[in-house]
């Protein structure tokens, strides 16, 4: 029974390695192309409705994110604070909950952390599909002015990086 054991653990290790190198190399990389966001409509949870063509003009963070993801729930402080320091700049948020989160506990989440930007329900996984085919969360994608992706990260982003490449998104006409 010890041998089972080992080989489990060393399992369990070399999985948790594999899953942190794709997890790695998918927060170094952007989206180098700056391929446009794909067309969506965000349903919100107030029941209105948003486009990726409303954001047009703005530079716009959209986050997947879990109200189960440790993670996802540690970065909400650090968004908000971002939304509320450029809002006012032509920055905006839309934050994605995935399908697989109970709406009445994003409603619910949203509501208690009193969250300043926009957040949707992606009842039927189609956009994080459309965004990628998201499965990993956070994910997120900053959007510049234009409506093209410039970076995606996975997992937490460095904020100081993040609030650089805004405040250079941001000049730009």
């Amino acid at each position: 029974m010890p041998f089972r054991s080992t080989i489990t653990r060393r399992r369990s290790a070399m999985t948790l390695l594999a899953v942190g190198a794709v997890v790695a190399t998918f927060s170094l990389s952007g989206c180098g192309t700056r391929d446009a966001a794909p067309a969506s409509t965000f349903v919100l949870i107030d029941g209105s409705q948003s486009t990726t063509a409303d954001l047009k003009g703005k530079v716009t963070l959209v986050n997947f994110w879990a109200t189960t993801c440790v993670s996802c729930v540690k970065e909400m402080p650090a968004l908000a604070a971002t939304y509320n320091k450029y809002k006012d700049r032509g920055y905006d948020t839309v934050a994605v909950a995935m399908s697989y989160d109970p709406p009445a506990w994003v409603l619910n989440f949203a509501q208690t952390r009193q969250l300043p930007f926009k957040v949707a329900l992606d009842n039927t996984g189609e956009l994080a599909k459309s965004w990628g085919d998201v499965k990993l969360t956070p994910t997120t994608y900053l959007v510049d002015k234009q409506g093209n992706i410039v970076k995606r990260f996975v997992g937490e982003p460095d904020m100081t990086a993040l609030h650089n490449l805004i405040e250079e998104l941001l000049a730009k006409s």
